[in-house]
């Protein structure tokens, strides 16, 4: 006998979650009609992200560039950085040219970011990083959009 309550007692507490899980769901409106976040791209500006992109060059520049001590570059790699994705970001919303335009401007990007996986300066990174961003520089200078 005391199995057979146990079991009842078991199927009761079962019977009781299952109930409110049920209640607890039922808020009158369908699940799909609950508003859902939107991860919007932000929209940036294209000629200003060029600016800002190309004045963190300059800015390197006017700093003499790198010390030759590996580990010491690291900060103004990411300068560099942080406005080339901001650009990317802008070529990818423009609207007057397609992604074969940019396609060389796509790949020098493309090597900066594998130069900074490496998470530090690395001294065998830099080219990858602030040299394609040198190059990066002269082709928007090449290839002005308005």
């Amino acid at each position: 006998m005391g199995k057979h309550q146990w079991g009842q007692g078991f199927a009761g507490v079962l019977l009781g979650a299952a109930a409110v899980v049920t209640v607890s769901g039922c808020s009158g409106t369908p699940a799909e009609a609950d508003p859902k976040p939107t991860t919007q791209q932000k929209v940036v500006d294209l000629a200003a992200a060029t600016t800002a992109y190309q004045d963190a060059v300059t800015q390197f520049d006017s700093t003499d560039g790198c010390p030759k001590a590996v580990g010491e570059c690291w900060d103004k790699m990411t300068a560099v950085m942080k406005p080339a994705r901001e650009l990317r970001t802008a070529m990818n919303g423009h609207q007057g040219t397609g992604p074969a335009f940019w396609s060389e401007a796509y790949a020098l990007i493309d090597t900066m970011e594998r130069g900074m996986k490496a998470g530090s300066d690395k001294f065998t990174n830099r080219p990858d990083v602030l040299g394609s961003a040198h190059t990066l520089s002269r082709w928007l200078d090449a290839h002005p959009v308005k």
